[in-house]
C-alpha cells in the first residue's frame, strides 16, 4: 500500500527557473537539507523541516549555471559548474560566489555526482570520467573522447556497489540507445546497446534506475505511455566487447505520451516507482505511485498548476516543480495483501465480550463516550471500505489465475460474512466490482442479492439480474416489488444502468398524433365495422386515448430497471405465479401499464421490436402481461384505476383476434397459388404449351 500526503512549498518566493525548470535537486551533508539549483544563476540551501532557504548563492551576470550544484560529503563544501567549464568551490560561510575558488577545466562538464563514501565524480560531455582531486591538481589536463560523433548523453547516475562507487550513463544516437558502466574500483568501462524490440518507434522520455549486486534494473519511459525494464549486467562477460541488452514491458499505459511538459520516472524502492505526467483517461498533470510487482496503481495526486516534468527523490519526500515553486510530498510505501485488506482476523473472544470490528492494524478504543466510539467507529468502517476497494482493485488488475473463480467467491463470502456480523459494514463499490467479473452465481454467493435487497440497492439489483443465470422466481419477485415501489426522488439518486431507455413522449410523435385522430396498430384499423367497437366509452376521446398510449407511465430510470432487468429474467410460470400474488394491486397495475405502453411501441414498426440494444421481445412483454393478469386478475378487475387499461387490452386482443380471421380467409387462395406453384415445378421435362398472345 502506498499513500501521498499532502505537500507543502519549500519558499513562497517563485524559483528563477530557466525555459526547462530546475537544474536538480541534490541531498547536502545534513540529512534534512537540499541543494537546489535553478536553470539561471542560483543555488539555494533548503531546510525541508522548516520548509525555508538556508542561503542563497548566485553567479555574476552574464554567467550561467550549466549543472546541479552537488555536496562533496568528504569535506561538507558545496560545487557547482557555470558555462559548460568552470567550477566554483565553496562553503556555508561564503557569502560571493565570485570570490571563492574557482577552476577552468579544459573539456564541457556534462554533469558531477556525489555519493556517500566516495570522492565527487566529474562526467564531461564526451563520456569521460574523472575525479574531482585529480582535475583539482591539473585543471587543464586532456580529457579523452570516449563516445562517438553525434552521440549525446541524455541520463546518468551513481550508485555504491560493494563499497565502489559504479556510473551508468545513457547515451543517443539518430535514435538508438547505448548505456556505459563505469566501475571504479577495476577501471573498468563496458557499452551495452539498448534493444527496444517491437517498441523502436517510441522515444524514451525518462529514465530511471536501481541496482543489486549483479545487475542495473534499468527503467525507461516512452512515448506510447509504458514502462519499460532493461537488466544490465555490472561484471560484463568481455568488457572489451559492446553487447546488446533487450528491455521488456513492465508497466502498461502508465501516462499520456503527449504530455505538453514532458513526463518523469524514478525508482522508490524494489516494488513501487513514482511517475509524473498525465494519466491516460486525463489531460491534467498528476503524480502517481505503481506497484511494479503487481503492476498495479496505488495512489494519485493531481497537480493543478502544472509540472516541468521533472521530479526527485530522497527519503520519503518527492521533489516536484508545481507551477513555480518547489514543492515537497511526503510518500508511504508499505507492503499490503488482500487478506489483510479483508480484516481476515481469527481472535479467540471471552465470553460477554463485545465484538468489535477488526481491519488491518484496527485497534479497540476504550475509555471514550459513547458518541465519540460511534462517530470513530463509522470512520473506521468508512476507511475499511475504501482500503478494501483498493486492494481488489490490484487484485483484479493481476492476469486470473485458475482457481480465480474460487477465490473471488471466498471473498464475496468474507465480505458478506463480515456485513452480516457488523450491519453497518457494506463495501458497495467493492461488490460492484467482484460482479462485473462475470464469474459469480446466486449458487454461488446467495447472500449477496439479500443484502442488496435489504439496502434497496437499485444498482446492485439490476447489475445482478443482468449478470446471473441461476436466480430464484422468489428473489426476481423480490426485486420487482422495490423496482416499483420505490419512490422517484430515490430512484434520481440511483446511478442505474439507462441502456436503450429513453422517454417516448417526445414532440414531435406527439404533434403527429394530434393531427391524426385514429390508431392504427400492424396496419390495422381498430375500429372498422368488421372488428366491431370495443367499447364506447373508450371511443369518446380518441384523443385522451392516444395521449395515453404516447406517453410512459414510469420515468426512464424505472424503466431502465423493468425493461433491462425484469424482462430479461429467466423463470418457471408454475414458481413465479405465487410470488406475483403478492404484489401489491397499484404496483400490479403500474406495471400493467409500462408492458401496455412497450406493447405499443412495438406495434408501431413492421419488425414488431423496441428500438435500442438487447430490447426486450414481443413474446416477452406478452408473457409478463399473462403472468400477471393470472396472478392478480380478481384484484385488478375491481380497481377503478385499471379499468381504461383492462379494456384497452381487450380491444387489442380482440383486434388481433380479427387480424387472425382474416389471415385464415385468405390462406385458401395462399393454398391454391401453392397447388398451381407445384404443378408447375411438377412438369416433365419434355411439354408443349400454346400461348395465345391476343
Amino acid at each position: 500500500m502506498a499513500a501521498l500526503e499532502e505537500g507543502f512549498t519549500l519558499s513562497a518566493v517563485p524559483l528563477g527557473a530557466g525555459p526547462h525548470g530546475l537544474l536538480g535537486v541534490e541531498q547536502s551533508d545534513k540529512a534534512d537539507q537540499f541543494l537546489v539549483t535553478d536553470g539561471g544563476r542560483t543555488v539555494i540551501l533548503y531546510k525541508v523541516s522548516d520548509q525555508k532557504p538556508l542561503g542563497s548563492w548566485s553567479v555574476k551576470q552574464g554567467q550561467i549555471i550549466t549543472c546541479p550544484a552537488v555536496c562533496n560529503f568528504q569535506t561538507g563544501e558545496y560545487i557547482v559548474v557555470h558555462d559548460n567549464k568552470v567550477l566554483r568551490i565553496w562553503s556555508n560561510e561564503d557569502v560571493n560566489l565570485d570570490k571563492v575558488f574557482k577552476a577552468t577545466l579544459s573539456a564541457e562538464i556534462y554533469r558531477i555526482h556525489s555519493i556517500q563514501g566516495a570522492e565527487p565524480l566529474v562526467l564531461f560531455k564526451e563520456g569521460a570520467v574523472r575525479g574531482l582531486e585529480a582535475l583539482l591538481a591539473e585543471p587543464q589536463q586532456k580529457i579523452e573522447t570516449v563516445i562517438s560523433d553525434e552521440e549525446v548523453i541524455k541520463w546518468t547516475k551513481i550508485f555504491m556497489v560493494f563499497k565502489h562507487p559504479v556510473l551508468i550513463f545513457i547515451t543517443e544516437k539518430h535514435g538508438n540507445y547505448f548505456a556505459y558502466i563505469q566501475k571504479f574500483n577495476s577501471h573498468t568501462l563496458s557499452k551495452y546497446t539498448l534493444l527496444l524490440g517491437q517498441e523502436e518507434k517510441s522515444v524514451i522520455q525518462s529514465f530511471t534506475a536501481s541496482v543489486d549486486r549483479k545487475f542495473i534494473s534499468l527503467m525507461s519511459l516512452s512515448s506510447d505511455g509504458c514502462i519499460y525494464e532493461t537488466l544490465v549486467p555490472i561484471h560484463p562477460s568481455d568488457p572489451e566487447k559492446d553487447q546488446r541488452v533487450v528491455r521488456s514491458l513492465l508497466l502498461k499505459d502508465v501516462v499520456s505520451g503527449d504530455g505538453r511538459n514532458g513526463v518523469a520516472l524514478t525508482v522508490l524502492d524494489q516494488d513501487h516507482v513514482a511517475v509524473l505526467g498525465p494519466p491516460l483517461p486525463s489531460s491534467k498533470e498528476c503524480i502517481s505511485i505503481w506497484n511494479t510487482k503487481f503492476q498495479t496503481l496505488q495512489t494519485s495526486k493531481e497537480l493543478s498548476q502544472g509540472t516541468s516534468g521533472q521530479l526527485w527523490y530522497y527519503g520519503e519526500n518527492l521533489f516536484v516543480l508545481h507551477g513555480k515553486f518547489l514543492t515537497v510530498i511526503p510518500y508511504k510505501c508499505e507492503v499490503s495483501s488482500l487478506a489483510g485488506a479483508l480484516g481476515k482476523l481469527k481472535h479467540s473472544q471471552d465470553p460477554g465480550t463485545q465484538t468489535v470490528p477488526h481491519f488491518v492494524n484496527w485497534e479497540t478504543s476504550r475509555g471514550h463516550r459513547l458518541g465519540s466510539q460511534n462517530s470513530e467507529q463509522s470512520k473506521r468502517i468508512k476507511d475499511s471500505e475504501k482500503h478494501i476497494e483498493e486492494e481488489l482493485c490490484k487484485f483484479l488488475a493481476i492476469k486470473p489465475t485458475p482457481d480465480f473463480n474460487t477465490i473471488i467467491g471466498d471473498i464475496v463470502s468474507e465480505l458478506l460474512g463480515r456485513h452480516k456480523a457488523e450491519p453497518s459494514f457494506y463495501p458497495r463499490n467493492s461488490l460492484m466490482q467482484l460482479i462485473q467479473t462475470h464469474v459469480l452465481s446466486h449458487s454461488l454467493c446467495p447472500g449477496l442479492m439479500e443484502a442488496a435487497l435489504e439496502k434497496a440497492d437499485v444498482q446492485m439489483l439490476q447489475l445482478c439480474l443482468q449478470q446471473f443465470p441461476d436466480i430464484p422466481e422468489s428473489v426476481t419477485c423480490a426485486c420487482l416489488k422495490i423496482f416499483l415501489s420505490i419512490s422517484d426522488g430515490s430512484l434520481q439518486e440511483a446511478e442505474i444502468n439507462m441502456e436503450s431507455v429513453s422517454d417516448y413522449s417526445d414532440s414531435v410523435q406527439e404533434e403527429k398524433m394530434e393531427e391524426q385522430t385514429e390508431v392504427l396498430h400492424n396496419g390495422f384499423n381498430a375500429e372498422e365495422e368488421n372488428c366491431g367497437n370495443c367499447d364506447q366509452e373508450l371511443n369518446k376521446k380518441p384523443q385522451d386515448a392516444a395521449e395515453e398510449t404516447m406517453s410512459c407511465p414510469v420515468i426512464p430510470k424505472r424503466a431502465a430497471l423493468l425493461r433491462n432487468a425484469i424482462l430479461h429474467s429467466a423463470y418457471s410460470e408454475m414458481f413465479l405465479l405465487p410470488h406475483l400474488k403478492d404484489i401489491p394491486a397499484q404496483h400490479v397495475t403500474l406495471f400493467l401499464q409500462y408492458l401496455y405502453f412497450l406493447y405499443l411501441k412495438c406495434s408501431e414498426n413492421a419488425t414488431m421490436t423496441l428500438p435500442g440494444l438487447h430490447p426486450p421481445t414481443l413474446n416477452q412483454i406478452m408473457d409478463w402481461i399473462c403472468l400477471l393478469l393470472d396472478a392478480n386478475f380478481t384484484v385488478v378487475v375491481m380497481i377503478p384505476e385499471a379499468k381504461r387499461l383492462l379494456l384497452s387490452l381487450y380491444k387489442f386482443v380482440k383486434s388481433q383476434i380479427c387480424i387472425c380471421s382474416e389471415l385464415n380467409k385468405i390462406e385458401v387462395s395462399f393454398r391454391e397459388l401453392q397447388k398451381l406453384n407445384q404443378e408447375k415445378n411438377n412438369r416433365e421435362l419434355y411439354s408443349i404449351e400454346v400461348l395465345e398472345l391476343f
